[in-house]
């Protein structure tokens, strides 16, 4: 809920998200009424301590109803407006050996919170963090991910954890 450039972050990126997607669930655990305004529903994590976006993401697979999910971390303001479309691309295929997840390569290094994910892989996520684990990157790799090359966008990927 940051202020930025007038709004906060989350409205910055659902304004760039929302006409890629049918609908945007934001994974929140608190100011859910003020999250709410940015999105269609709220989802907060069924595990305690805020334990990251993979708790996240195992929260919201109870309510997605869709082949596919797009992830998108909430400090990316400038996210790219073909974001969707190219994520998505790898996963039409749907051959042995089909990729799972795909995920934003800026050219310098991997968004892995810019990713698109068939929903059904969302069932491994439970093992995963009881197993202890919580990297996001490395639960990709635990499943047949493939980056995708946004280096034409390196900006669109600055991420704005602390306000300069």
């Amino acid at each position: 809920m940051i202020n930025w450039q007038g709004k906060p972050f989350v409205a910055h990126v659902s304004d760039r998200l929302a006409p890629q997607v049918d609908e945007v669930v934001i994974s929140c655990n608190r100011n859910f009424s003020e999250y709410a305004k940015y999105g269609s529903r709220t989802v907060p994590d069924t595990r305690r301590d805020f334990q990251g976006p993979l708790a996240g993401m195992e929260a919201a697979a109870a309510i997605i109803q869709t082949e596919l999910l797009v992830v998108v971390s909430c400090d990316t303001p400038h996210l790219p407006i073909d974001l969707v479309k190219r994520l998505i691309a790898p996963l039409s295929d749907r051959g042995a050996d089909a990729p799972d997840i795909s995920y934003a390569y800026d050219g310098i290094r991997a968004q892995y919170l810019c990713a698109a994910l068939r929903s059904a892989c969302l069932k491994t996520v439970t093992a995963f963090l009881d197993g202890g684990q919580r990297a996001v990157k490395d639960w990709y790799a635990s499943r047949n991910a493939v980056a995708v090359d946004f280096s034409d966008h390196q900006a669109g990927f600055q991420n704005y954890n602390t306000l300069a």
